[in-house]
């Protein structure tokens, strides 16, 4: 098996402690005398619990060892798949007759032979990781895009017959889903690395869909709108989604991104005290393959908070232009982001006409670079019964509507008023005393 590793080219091993590596160094004939019966067993042991907690972090099952070759191969950013997400295979090009070498190690690889190793081991684990039955899971449990995707390849990449086949399912995975965990995953929010970016996947997205959300018909077509624009690679807006807490602003936008995952959209969360990050953030994704939207939740500064100035500089007036690929969609209790006092109105007074402070205007000026802002605001009391009957009906609530509208009307005065929020929460109440 070291002998297959050391000649991949483009799917080299990223680090010397990864599986692969670690696995080939180990089944090595050069370690047989540097390494006893036991401590190689051990190692092996240490392999396969990696190979298994993976497995059990996506939901992988059936043949555990080819499901890790497939997710190796999904996430192996090289210059082919690279090449591959933005533009496909192009025939004739020289990397795919290197990409195909790779693929013929790959192949042998899908059905390596380990019951020699079991023999001299004596062991029986690479038997029972590639007859694998998984414990049933509830999707909630694992990240299950990831793992339906890893499933279906790994399938074709097995009852492909050759290397070329390979190269056929691969290329194709890769210029309709992508690679790397963009391709696999719909979320993610960012941390600093020592050198890099680290992006990490959310991988228990909300898979709320903007049909779940009641009212609010004007404001969702709004945003569906734009976001539908944007992922055809139209002319779109940044949006800025204001108004009263509770209405639904956070999942109307977790929404759309459920409505479009499949037509390549993604996002990334962003905290206010990361703007700092944001031109790094953009700088590594505006050459994907994807349309990123980066997201940001509860939007607000106090006066004497000055990251919006990162904010600003990134929607519209940096040196560099935002790239197509990437708006920002930003979620605020506030319509103008920024706090205002009387002070920044005090200014001097000129034909009778009150000239605000060069402060003011700077603050106000944030809000106003997004070109779409959608207002979300408390919705009327016969709004909120509305909501509460066909939150009522969904969820199969046996109780009539004078009840319903009575207890209703209760909850709400004891949670101080009415919202979306309000009436999920009060349909949870009710669901709870009736189980």
């Amino acid at each position: 098996m070291q002998h297959l590793i050391n000649n991949l080219l483009l799917y080299t091993t990223p680090s010397k402690d990864s599986i692969l590596e670690r696995l080939a160094e180990a089944l090595s004939v050069k370690t047989d005398g540097q390494m006893g019966i036991e401590e190689k067993r051990r190692a092996i042991n240490a392999i396969a619990k990696n190979i298994l907690d993976l497995s059990t972090a996506y939901g992988f099952d059936t043949n555990l060892w080819q499901c890790y070759l497939t997710y190796y191969l999904v996430m192996n950013e090289n210059s082919f798949s690279l090449t591959c997400e933005r533009v496909g295979a192009s025939e004739g090009g020289s990397i795919n007759r290197l990409a195909k070498q790779d693929l013929e190690i790959f192949h042998k690889l899908f059905h390596y032979d380990f019951s020699i190793w079991e023999q001299k081991l004596g062991t029986d684990v690479f038997s029972i990781l590639t007859d694998y039955v998984a414990i049933p899971k509830r999707d909630c449990l694992y990240n299950a895009d990831v793992s339906l995707q890893i499933r279906l390849l790994r399938e074709r990449l097995v009852n492909a017959k050759d290397a070329d086949e390979m190269f056929d399912h691969l290329t194709a995975y890769y210029r309709n889903c992508g690679v790397g965990m963009f391709g696999m995953n719909r979320a993610f929010r960012i941390a600093e690395g020592e050198d890099d970016l680290d992006f990490l996947p959310v991988q228990n997205a909300d898979k709320i869909m903007l049909s779940d959300l009641v009212g609010y018909e004007h404001q969702k077509g709004q945003l569906k709108q734009n976001t539908k624009a944007f992922v055809e690679g139209k002319r779109a807006n940044n949006v800025l989604l204001y108004g009263d807490s509770g209405t639904g602003k956070s999942s109307s936008v977790k929404a759309v991104l459920n409505e479009y995952f499949e037509d390549g959209l993604r996002m990334i969360e962003i905290y206010k005290h990361q703007f700092g990050l944001l031109s790094a953030v953009i700088s590594a994704i505006k050459k994907r393959n994807y349309r990123f939207i980066i997201y940001i939740d509860d939007l607000s500064f106090e006066e004497h908070e000055i990251e919006y100035k990162y904010l600003k500089a990134v929607i519209e007036g940096g040196v560099e232009t935002r790239p197509e690929n990437i708006l920002i969609y930003a979620t605020s209790n506030r319509r103008h982001l920024i706090r205002e006092t009387w002070s920044d109105r005090n200014d001097m007074e000129h034909d009778g006409d009150i000239h605000r402070s060069d402060t003011m205007e700077e603050k106000l000026s944030l809000a106003e670079r997004f070109g779409l802002s959608i207002n979300y605001s408390d919705p009327s009391h016969t709004e909120y019964l509305t909501i509460v009957r066909t939150l009522a009906e969904r969820e199969g609530l046996d109780v009539d509507d004078e009840t319903l509208c009575r207890e209703a009307n209760r909850f709400e005065l004891r949670h101080g008023g009415v919202s979306g929020r309000v009436a999920r929460q009060f349909i949870d109440d009710m669901k709870t005393k009736e189980g």
